[in-house]
This record gives C-alpha cells, structure tokens and sequence, in this order.
C-alpha cells in the first residue's frame, strides 16, 4: 500500500503528466497567431502572476550560494527546454516531439547518479525504459502517423530533454532546501524570464519588430510582432486566451509546483518516469477534443508504455 506522502506525489504526478500532455495541441494552435518565443513569455509572465497570487510573499534563502540552483533551473527547465520544444514543434510534427522529449528520464538518471551519487541505472529501469520507448512510439504513430524526420526540429527537442535532466537535479537540490513548492517555483520562474530578455533584445536587434503583410504568413520562432492590426486579431481571440492560461496557470504555474511536490514526494527519478505517459495522454486527448481515431496500433502501445513503467520501478532487493 502507498504511503499517504507517495500518494500525493503520484497525485501531482499524474495531473503534472495530464496536463502536459495536452500543452502540445495548445502549442500548436497558439504557432498560428505568435511566435514560439511569444508563447513562452506570455506562458510563464501568466505563471509568474499566478504564483504571486497564490503566495504574496517573498523567498528569502539562508545560504545565497543556493541561488545557483534557481538560476540553473530556470535556465534549463523552463527558458532553454520551453523554447526549444517550442521551435522544435514549429519544425517538425508534435508526434515527433512528443517521442523525442519523453526520453527525459533516462537523462534524469544519468544525471542523478552522477551530480547525486544515486543509483538508477539497473538492468530493469533500462529494460522499461526500452519499453516504454517502444510503446511511446507505437502510441504517437498511431497507425496513420507517418514518421517524418526533421533533422532541426528533432535536435531541439533532443536538446530539450537533455535540459529537462539538468533540470531534474536542480529541483532535487532546491528540494533538500525544504522551503515552500511555490515560492520556490516562483523563483525559478522569476530567473526564467530574466534569461528570456537577451532572447527579446537578440530578436529586435536581428529582425525588429517584424511587421506582418498577410494573416497567413509563417512567424520566425524568434521574433516580436508588434503590428497593430495583427495584434488586435490575435488578442482578441477568446480561443488564443484560453490556450495562453492554460498554458500558463494551469500547466506551468500548477504544475511545476505539483511536479516539485511529486519529485519530493516520490524521489526526482522515479517521478520523472511518468513523463513515458505524456504521449499517451496527446493521443486520447486529440481523440476526444479533435475527434482523431486511436487504431489497434495505439491502443497496444499504451498498454507497453503503461507496462515499461511498472517494469522501471522493479527494485532488487539489497
């Protein structure tokens, strides 16, 4: 039986996993209006607010030299890994991504035993991570997915979930802090869209402001639009706002804090397995949101993906 701590961090888990599994269909709906670095400062300004509110109080650390890791994480886990999965969407199908990206465990476990000293990787872990790998892949082809390679938008999110591992750590050690999941989030966010300011200065230096010709015309992931009349068709658009607070209340500024819950709860590594199931999630999502049929193919593929995780989590016994 579950402890009620494990319990909880399986909670958070699962929404943090839920959640994000369907933050690809918003990507993607939100690439037609803004640009894929747009997306990621509205997300996490949206997050940051929502933080503010729900905990209006600042962070104060003891020791400074812990500020690094903050710092780190924002850097990796939301500004590098957001951005990148966002161009990496805009480049290549989110079937790709989605594959691409959910083998962030296994760089989670490398890293975790070799900056935590914590040993992962056993001949099981490996064994459902292969498992898992090849449900993913079966779930995200689908029967009618065509794989199609995209040597730059699969990069980016190889890339991205290289950072998610560097990521994980650093959560690990903000965790052993013992301070508060939200102001601790919070803060993670706040060095975030510090890093993205270079991004903004690199874009209006190298592209200006960008001024749109056509409704129709394909946006640089880099790039400000601050065309009026555009701006007023796109934001004022019920549908970009909606997509724009999930994004940013309910899957950054809830779930980071329910995934640092999850990974303290339940340990970094072993939370982090359930990203196998973020695939599973956009599939039955577009099902039901997009009227997308889910074949034999995918249904069989959930069930290993679902299989490769218990088989990760086998531990022998010392």
């Amino acid at each position: 039986m579950l402890k009620k701590s494990s319990l909880v961090g399986l909670i958070f888990a699962s929404l943090s996993v839920f959640m994000w599994g369907i933050t690809f269909v918003s990507t993607k709906y939100l690439l037609r209006s803004f640009s894929a670095f747009e997306i990621l400062v509205l997300r996490f300004f949206l997050a940051y607010l929502g933080l503010w509110i729900l905990r209006p109080k600042s962070l104060h650390l003891e020791d400074k030299k812990n500020e690094i890791y903050f710092a780190l994480a924002g850097f990796s886990g939301v500004t590098a890994y957001q951005f990148m999965e966002n161009m990496a969407i805009s480049y290549t199908s989110a079937s790709n991504v989605s594959i691409i990206v959910s083998i962030c465990p296994i760089f989670t476990a490398i890293f975790s035993q070799i900056f935590l000293k914590e040993k992962h990787l056993t001949p099981t872990f490996l064994l459902g991570f292969l498992l898992a790998i090849f449900g993913i892949a079966l779930v995200s082809f689908n029967g009618v997915v065509i794989l199609h390679l995209s040597p730059k938008g699969d990069l980016l999110a190889l890339g991205a979930a290289v950072l998610w591992g560097v990521y994980s750590v650093c959560v690990s050690k903000i965790n052993a802090l013992g301070l508060d999941s939200i102001q601790a989030t919070r803060r993670i966010f706040l060095w975030a869209l510090l890093f993205m300011i270079p991004i903004g200065l690199f874009s209006i230096m190298t592209l200006g402001t960008f001024p749109v010709s056509t409704p129709d015309f394909k946006i640089p992931g880099i790039s400000l639009l601050l065309d009026s009349e555009f701006n007023h068709f796109r934001f004022l658009n019920p549908l970009n706002w909606l997509n724009l607070a999930f994004l940013g209340l309910g899957a950054s500024a809830f779930c980071f804090a329910a995934w640092n819950i999850a990974c303290e709860r339940l340990g970094t590594v072993r939370a982090t397995v359930g990203i196998y199931l973020i695939p599973v999630v956009t599939i039955i999502f577009a099902f039901f949101a997009l009227g997308e049929n889910i074949s034999l193919m995918g249904a069989i593929g959930a069930v290993i993906t679902i299989a490769g995780l218990f088989v990760s989590e086998i531990k022998k016994d010392d």
